[in-house]
């Protein structure tokens, strides 16, 4: 996969101390005369921020994690080390490098961790005084962060660092992260634009971003650890938690108590986020070429608001399976709430041997698409020497939750009540006696047809 070259550590790493600054941040005369030295300089008046910040997932990329099956109590997932067919890789085989030359001569640099916050030479998980000293503090801070600077460079020895934007123009403009700061990263994971989940945060496509909200007002920062949901592919956590009920909103939102009744079974989500995009497939075993003669893994690509979620119980626990990542809970749990989810599928090499997903180190099938060649890297990088690479498919549950609709594109009572709605009744396991009450239009023509007079 040939993931692009992202600029920014998403939904404001570093956001912490940022509120609404006046005209001007304090600190600019002591810049002005000494220059920015990167966290050294912040840490004048922030300090102990630096080694705050090493303690998070955006450096980490892992954390321990306590609601996923199959996964030990002792040990941290993420980014650094996780495999799933969205990526098929991890920071461990496919660290920011140089890709071999292609057919054409050319060469790039690709990585799962390019967004790392650091230089790569004090990389995810690093820590001490070097790792400190490597922040890129300004990368969210910064409003006028040239990201022009922050892209790879070989060295002399032949390592690869990135660059930072440490110029006394960017140290000077500091401001609140904006939407831009976060979706620079987030909006090109998995591949690029629009990948991984699909979702545009501007106002045409989300009501938050139309009240000029941005991602940190919900994702409230403390302490440089940022809040997140229970996505069921996203594992890796700082131990905050966000959610529209628990956040900005009540367990009973609606002037209409009707609609509140659904509230104990129906998450925020499954009415509020009717569409999603994103990548719906990926076959790893197989990479296309590209005109630049670089080859990407074959994928099925959809645009944002183009596709319809599955609905599923979800518990906030998650099934870990080879063959499947996704939403754990039923309707008798007294715990699961109906939510909406983009179902992915990717297919990759399995090991015959013990059926478990193999990794694919990028460098080789991006530059002549030998997929088997990068699995063979990634088997020796990872120390595997018994194997037998098999093709299968993996399916995975990503949820939806950001890119909330206006009032008038939500769902209706008809879209879940009528004979032809967007909820499986017999899948979600209500009986035949049900689903024929539950879609029964005396449930909601009266209803409707009051509103359809006040039009």
């Amino acid at each position: 996969m040939i993931k692009k070259i992202a600029v920014l550590t998403l939904l404001a790493s570093t956001a912490a101390v940022i509120g609404t600054f006046a005209a001007e941040h304090p600190g600019k005369e002591y810049i002005l005369k000494n220059g920015y030295q990167g966290p050294k300089t912040c840490e004048v008046c922030h300090p102990g921020k630096a080694r705050e910040f090493i303690g998070t997932v955006h450096w980490t990329h892992a954390s321990k994690v306590d609601n996923v099956d199959g996964v030990k109590p002792n040990e941290v997932y993420g980014m650094r080390n996780r495999n799933y067919t969205m990526c098929n890789g991890n920071d461990i085989v496919n660290n920011l490098k140089e890709i071999p030359a292609n057919d054409k001569g050319k060469t790039k640099f690709s990585g799962c961790n390019s967004c790392h916050p650091g230089d790569h030479a004090s990389d995810v998980g690093s820590s001490g005084p070097a790792a400190e000293a490597a922040i890129d503090c300004l990368l969210c801070h910064s409003v006028k962060y040239d990201f022009s600077k922050r892209k790879p460079i070989k060295l002399k020895d032949g390592s690869v660092i990135i660059g930072q934007d440490r110029s006394v123009v960017a140290a000077t403009n500091l401001g609140r992260p904006s939407n831009k700061t976060c979706m620079t990263c987030h909006e090109a994971a998995g591949g690029g634009v629009l990948i991984k989940r699909g979702f545009a945060m501007t106002a045409s496509a989300d009501v938050h971003a139309a009240k000029k909200m941005v991602c940190i007002d919900c994702h409230v920062v403390k302490n440089h650890k940022m809040p997140t949901g229970f996505d069921p592919n996203n594992w890796a956590h700082d131990g905050l938690r966000v959610s529209c009920a628990g956040q900005c909103h009540t367990e009973k939102p609606h002037k209409d108590a009707a609609i509140d009744n659904h509230t104990s079974k129906i998450a925020c989500q499954t009415c509020h986020i009717p569409k999603t995009g994103g990548a719906t497939a990926k076959d790893f075993t197989k990479w296309t070429k590209l005109d630049n003669g670089f080859y990407e893994p074959s994928t099925l690509k959809k645009e944002v608001n183009e596709t319809t979620p599955a609905y599923a119980w979800y518990n906030l626990t998650v099934a870990n399976r080879p063959e499947f990542i996704g939403p754990k809970g039923s309707r008798n749990d007294g715990k699961s709430k109906i939510y909406p989810f983009k179902v992915f599928q990717g297919k990759a090499f399995f090991n015959k041997k013990n059926g478990e997903l193999l990794s694919m180190d990028f460098a080789q099938p991006s530059a002549n698409g030998n997929t088997l060649a990068g699995v063979a890297s990634a088997t020796k990088i990872l120390g595997i020497k018994d194997y037998e690479p098999v093709p299968g498919w993996q399916t995975i549950y990503f949820g939806s939750n950001h890119q909330v609709a206006p009032k008038k594109n939500t769902l209706s009572c008809t879209s879940c009540h009528a004979p032809n709605g967007v909820l499986n009744f017999k899948g979600l396991g209500y009986s035949d006696a049900e689903i024929s009450k539950l879609t029964n239009p005396e449930i909601y023509f009266q209803r409707l047809l009051e509103k359809q007079e006040e039009w």
